[in-house]
């Protein structure tokens, strides 16, 4: 994560990056990231006062130790516990939670890439079975955003990046991914 002021908002930034997260009962901050195929789930509950967004990567792979064990939020199911979790550390209730989701763009130069696909009903499917409504979203399509999750107003701001903006997709992420979708008959993707 990186911290830093924006002079325009006059607010402090976080910003996350693939497999990052951060919770916050700061009110005059923004939570910010940049997303291709990943998607970022901006969670709040008005009543605690308590924000929140991670950016996965991945649905998940079961058969990896290290989505149990790793504190990286690099796979979706992880990534939505931990976020809660930290949430509900700050005086969050599962009950009173929200979220707005966005990503899932098709920006890797894959053609049949199923990664974005996956997230999308990954989250979806998260956030019905764990009863958390959602409301606002932007999936899929084939361009990135830049997404600023505003923890006053928990307004979001939104501006779709071509592909070759999406410049946090650094060569080792999209190396990753384009192996994992080579050995698709060996990874266990989300169906």
């Amino acid at each position: 994560m990186r911290q830093y002021y924006n002079e325009k908002f006059k607010k402090k930034v976080y910003e996350i990056f693939g497999g990052g997260y951060h919770a916050t009962k700061e009110r005059n901050a923004i939570i910010a990231t940049l997303l291709g195929s990943c998607v970022a789930a901006c969670l709040r509950d008005y009543q605690a006062g308590v924000t929140g967004m991670n950016h996965f990567l991945l649905p998940g792979d079961l058969r990896r130790e290290e989505m149990l064990i790793s504190p990286s939020a690099k796979y979706g199911m992880h990534a939505m516990e931990i976020l809660i979790n930290a949430m509900m550390k700050l005086g969050a209730k599962r009950d009173n939670l929200e979220a707005k989701i966005f990503g899932g763009g098709h920006v890797l130069d894959s053609t049949n890439s199923s990664v974005p696909d996956n997230n999308i009903m990954f989250v979806k499917a998260y956030l019905a079975m764990e009863e958390i409504p959602v409301v606002a979203e932007d999936l899929g399509g084939n361009m990135g955003r830049k997404i600023l999750f505003f923890t006053d107003t928990t307004d979001v701001y939104m501006r779709k990046v071509r592909k070759d903006q999406v410049y946090h997709l650094d060569k080792e992420t999209l190396n990753k991914v384009k192996k994992m979708e080579k050995q698709k008959n060996q990874v266990s993707f989300f169906e």
